[in-house]
Protein backbone atom coordinates (compact mmCIF):
# COMPACT_ATOMS: atom_id res chain seq x y z
CA UNK A 1 0.00 0.00 0.00
CA UNK A 2 1.07 3.45 -1.06
CA UNK A 3 -0.40 6.57 1.02
CA UNK A 4 0.85 10.14 -0.55
CA UNK A 5 0.53 13.08 1.78
CA UNK A 6 1.28 16.78 1.92
CA UNK A 7 -0.14 18.10 -1.22
CA UNK A 8 -2.27 21.66 -1.16
CA UNK A 9 -2.61 24.81 -2.32
CA UNK A 10 0.59 27.20 -2.95
CA UNK A 11 1.52 30.40 -4.23
CA UNK A 12 3.54 30.65 -7.34
CA UNK A 13 7.18 30.43 -6.01
CA UNK A 14 6.20 28.51 -3.18
CA UNK A 15 7.20 25.18 -1.93
CA UNK A 16 5.76 21.72 -0.81
CA UNK A 17 7.24 18.47 0.14
CA UNK A 18 5.00 15.43 -0.66
CA UNK A 19 5.41 12.04 1.04
CA UNK A 20 4.78 8.89 0.21
CA UNK A 21 4.37 6.05 3.18
CA UNK A 22 4.35 2.64 1.99
CA UNK A 23 3.75 -0.93 3.73
CA UNK A 24 3.09 -4.40 2.72
CA UNK A 25 6.52 -4.11 0.29
CA UNK A 26 10.33 -5.02 0.60
CA UNK A 27 10.87 -0.91 0.33
CA UNK A 28 14.63 -0.94 -0.15
CA UNK A 29 13.97 -3.46 -3.50
CA UNK A 30 12.10 -1.11 -5.53
CA UNK A 31 12.81 1.92 -6.83
CA UNK A 32 10.43 4.51 -6.29
CA UNK A 33 8.96 7.44 -8.22
CA UNK A 34 6.54 10.45 -8.18
CA UNK A 35 3.80 11.27 -11.48
CA UNK A 36 1.56 13.68 -11.96
CA UNK A 37 -1.24 14.09 -13.76
CA UNK A 38 -3.22 17.56 -14.60
CA UNK A 39 -7.07 17.98 -16.01
CA UNK A 40 -7.23 16.72 -19.76
CA UNK A 41 -3.47 15.26 -19.79
CA UNK A 42 -2.22 12.43 -19.63
CA UNK A 43 -0.12 10.87 -16.20
CA UNK A 44 3.89 11.98 -16.59
CA UNK A 45 6.83 11.07 -14.97
CA UNK A 46 8.09 13.85 -12.26
CA UNK A 47 11.34 11.53 -11.11
CA UNK A 48 12.38 8.54 -9.79
CA UNK A 49 14.97 6.68 -7.52
CA UNK A 50 16.60 3.48 -7.83
CA UNK A 51 17.70 1.45 -5.01
CA UNK A 52 21.16 2.77 -6.11
CA UNK A 53 20.85 5.90 -5.18
CA UNK A 54 20.65 6.80 -9.25
CA UNK A 55 17.56 9.37 -9.67
CA UNK A 56 15.70 10.33 -13.49
CA UNK A 57 13.88 13.94 -13.06
CA UNK A 58 11.40 15.26 -16.12
CA UNK A 59 13.03 18.48 -18.01
CA UNK A 60 10.45 20.57 -16.52
CA UNK A 61 11.26 19.85 -12.96
CA UNK A 62 15.26 19.54 -13.49
CA UNK A 63 16.81 21.72 -10.73
CA UNK A 64 13.76 22.29 -8.51
CA UNK A 65 12.41 18.94 -7.63
CA UNK A 66 14.11 16.86 -5.57
CA UNK A 67 13.35 12.91 -5.02
CA UNK A 68 14.66 10.77 -1.92
CA UNK A 69 14.30 8.08 -0.15
CA UNK A 70 14.05 6.78 3.84
CA UNK A 71 14.41 2.98 3.90
CA UNK A 72 14.22 3.16 7.22
CA UNK A 73 10.61 4.99 7.48
CA UNK A 74 9.86 2.93 4.33
CA UNK A 75 8.95 6.23 2.89
CA UNK A 76 9.97 8.75 -0.01
CA UNK A 77 9.62 12.03 -0.81
CA UNK A 78 9.60 15.13 -3.23
CA UNK A 79 10.35 18.48 -2.22
CA UNK A 80 9.06 20.40 -4.90
CA UNK A 81 10.83 24.66 -5.13
CA UNK A 82 9.91 27.22 -7.17
CA UNK A 83 6.47 25.88 -7.68
CA UNK A 84 4.46 26.97 -11.12
CA UNK A 85 0.86 27.15 -12.05
CA UNK A 86 1.97 24.46 -14.35
CA UNK A 87 3.04 22.24 -12.13
CA UNK A 88 -0.87 21.60 -10.64
CA UNK A 89 -1.79 18.05 -11.04
CA UNK A 90 -2.54 14.96 -8.91
CA UNK A 91 0.54 13.63 -7.81
CA UNK A 92 0.96 10.05 -7.87
CA UNK A 93 3.36 7.73 -5.62
CA UNK A 94 4.63 4.76 -7.57
CA UNK A 95 6.40 1.89 -6.59
CA UNK A 96 8.22 -1.50 -8.93
CA UNK A 97 10.32 -3.84 -8.85
CA UNK A 98 10.44 -6.57 -12.02
CA UNK A 99 6.43 -7.24 -12.80
CA UNK A 100 5.30 -5.74 -9.57
CA UNK A 101 4.35 -2.00 -9.68
CA UNK A 102 2.29 -0.14 -7.27
CA UNK A 103 0.63 3.32 -7.10
CA UNK A 104 -0.89 5.45 -4.35
CA UNK A 105 -4.09 7.08 -4.73
CA UNK A 106 -2.63 10.43 -5.31
CA UNK A 107 -2.85 13.65 -3.97
CA UNK A 108 -3.50 17.38 -5.14
CA UNK A 109 -1.28 19.87 -5.88
CA UNK A 110 -2.56 23.61 -6.66
CA UNK A 111 -0.27 26.10 -7.51
CA UNK A 112 -2.21 29.73 -7.76
CA UNK A 113 -2.37 33.39 -5.96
Amino acid sequence: QLVESGGGLVQPGGSLRLSCATSGIIFSIYTMGWYRQAPGKQRELVATLTTASRTNYADSVKGRFTISRDNAKRTVYLQMNSLKPEDTAVYYCNSYHGENTYWGQGTQVTVSS
